[in-house]
């Protein structure tokens, strides 16, 4: 992989990482079956975390919040160069294509639930996905865990990113 790709890839993949840990946040506490699943603050815990290619951020918390089109989620993140960047979306678990805003990368994530603690997404520019992503949340709500997959020039890459949620 040459320089320039490795230099794009990183911010793509913790794009994805991003926008795919939004919508299937699970509370340690019990949710009602018309509701949305979890609503909170999640934090990257990044020395649990594996970056394939360039250096970790130096933070990113993501804050999700009940809307009556699905779960709006914010994500602020803070890169190893000091840089900072905001991505919101609202999205539902439906397979459809949703708009994402503030970021370069991508355009829209579809996202479809697996089970009560598992869900995959595709996240696409110009309609064309270019990564996919599963989350898996531990029994107790706790933690995440997103693992992001992509091919950039010819090699696949994966990036594992654990998050920890926030104490009530």
């Amino acid at each position: 992989m040459d320089v320039l790709s490795k230099r794009l890839l990183f911010p793509i993949t913790l794009l994805a990482i991003t926008l795919i840990g939004a919508p299937l946040v699970l509370s340690s506490h019990p949710v009602s079956s018309d509701k949305d699943l979890v609503l909170g603050v999640w934090h990257l815990n990044v020395a649990k975390s594996k970056f394939i290619s360039n250096p970790a951020p130096k933070s990113q918390t993501r804050t999700y919040e009940d809307h009556p089109q699905g779960i709006k989620a914010t994500i602020e993140t803070t890169y190893a160069d000091g840089k900072t960047a905001t991505i919101q979306y609202i999205a539902s678990y439906d397979s459809v294509e949703y708009p994402i805003t503030g970021s370069l990368q991508f355009d829209a994530i579809a996202m479809k639930k697996i089970d009560d603690f598992t869900a995959e997404a595709s996240l696409m520019h110009a309609g064309k996905e270019i990564a996919s992503a599963r989350r898996v949340i531990s029994e107790d709500g706790r933690t995440m865990t997103v693992t992001f997959r992509t091919n950039v020039s010819g090699g696949e890459v994966t990036n594992v990113s654990v998050f920890e949620k926030d104490a009530y």
